[in-house]
């Protein structure tokens, strides 16, 4: 099929790019980047430079109506927030498009954090002790170390800050002090961090992977995970699919504690499906199926045991908690050969004996952080870009009139 995906610089879209080229399909991606992570890669046929939602989300959809208008796809994946802005016009777009996204309330619930939170409180799903405040204002003059503060609106890590001390609360306070959204004070929680991803076709599962994280990379996303049984999470994820009439993609993160999940984050979109299809789960395929309508009544259940790695994930991490060059030289050879902490992980980011074009970004990743490590606290940012949300784009498309 001819394929669209909404932006093309997130790890996410880099690895749905890889899912669905190795299925034979035709990939062009939109994104306001010209040097997007997407755009290395031998799969991609096209891309579009496009308005960012978070400072043009109405000229973005503008943009989106157009290309469908003027070229041929079979079907539109939002592969990230761009989902909020296609869940406004689903009708309109479904006019042009074959698309999988829920209703515009559903998706602003599993993005805002508040509203999230207390969905979890209503289907009596566990999560970490939560406080939710009307602003940072409403932030008690003691609070309890160690604590996480989140802003409702926010992703990639974005907003969400770990407290331990009260310099760090300072630190937050500092950050968030521009924020306007709702502020969520959470008990921390002591445990591993583990990841599930869920597909729905209209409120039904029809697919569910799980993942441990085995090592922190950069902002404390993944470098090394492990799939797992689903069987803590599959309960209370078909549960909140249903809730919601959820279709399409949704993603967890929760905190395994004292033998329950505690739910800590949600993503309204398909996170990094590469570890999934390694481990039989071809999430971005069953995506695709979704939104073409094909019914189906099995749920398909990634296989535990597969172990894969983001090796731009490593580096940075790497070079962020040593800042030596001797320590990433020592890694950059342990990924070319596989070898060391990485003996036995498939490369689910930057394939590059399936993509070599996946070398491009991978190398300069090494280059740079060889030249200077302290840019490991710097680029990880540079991904957080045009293509996401913020606080007032959401406003904005939520002012819309009714699709």
């Amino acid at each position: 099929m001819r394929v669209l995906l909404s932006e093309g610089n997130s790890t996410s879209a880099r690895e749905a790019i890889t899912a669905l080229g190795l299925a034979g399909h035709t990939i062009e991606i939109c994104d306001p980047e010209a040097l997007c992570l997407g755009r290395f890669s031998r799969f991609v046929a096209r891309v579009h430079r496009c308005p960012g939602i978070g400072r043009d989300p109405d000229g973005y959809l503008d943009f989106i109506c157009d290309l469908l208008d003027r070229r041929r796809f079979d079907v539109l994946l939002p592969i990230h927030e761009q989902g909020l802005v296609f869940a406004k016009a689903r009708d309109r777009l479904m006019e042009r498009i074959k698309l999988a996204i829920p209703s515009f309330d559903s998706y602003l619930t599993a993005l805002d954090k508040a509203a999230f939170s207390q969905l979890l409180s209503e289907l009596g799903i566990a999560q970490p002790e939560t406080a939710i405040l009307p602003s940072l204002d409403a932030l008690p003059l003691r609070v309890p170390f160690p604590c996480v503060l989140k802003a409702s609106i926010a992703t990639a890590s974005r907003g969400t800050f770990v407290v331990r001390s009260a310099a760090e609360l300072a630190a937050a306070r500092a950050a968030l002090s521009s924020d306007r959204t709702r502020i969520l004070l959470q008990q921390w929680l002591d445990g591993p961090t583990e990841h599930v991803q869920a597909m729905f076709q209209h409120g039904r599962l029809r697919g569910i992977a799980a993942f441990a994280q085995l090592m922190a990379g950069a902002g404390g996303g993944p470098a090394l995970k492990e799939s797992i049984p689903p069987d803590l999470v599959e309960r209370p994820v078909a549960s909140i699919g249903e809730r919601l009439q959820w279709h399409g993609a949704l993603s967890f993160d929760y905190i395994r504690h004292r033998g329950a999940a505690h739910f800590v984050d949600c993503n309204p979109r398909l996170v990094e499906p590469m570890a999934a299809t390694y481990a039989g789960a071809d999430l971005a395929a069953l995506l695709l199926a979704i939104s073409c309508g094909e019914p189906g009544e099995a749920v398909t259940r990634a296989r535990p045991g597969m172990r894969t790695r983001l090796a731009i994930q490593a580096l940075l991490g790497v070079a962020a908690s040593t800042r030596s060059r001797a320590a990433i030289l020592e890694h950059a050879r342990w990924l070319a050969f596989a070898t060391g902490p990485y003996a036995g992980f498939r490369e689910e980011l930057t394939p590059v004996a399936i993509d070599v074009c996946a070398a491009i970004p991978l190398t300069m990743t090494a280059l740079l952080l060889l030249a200077r490590p302290a840019l490991a606290l710097s680029l990880p940012r540079r991904g957080i870009g045009r293509h996401l949300l913020t606080a007032e784009s959401v406003a904005r498309i939520t002012a819309w009139g009714a699709s």
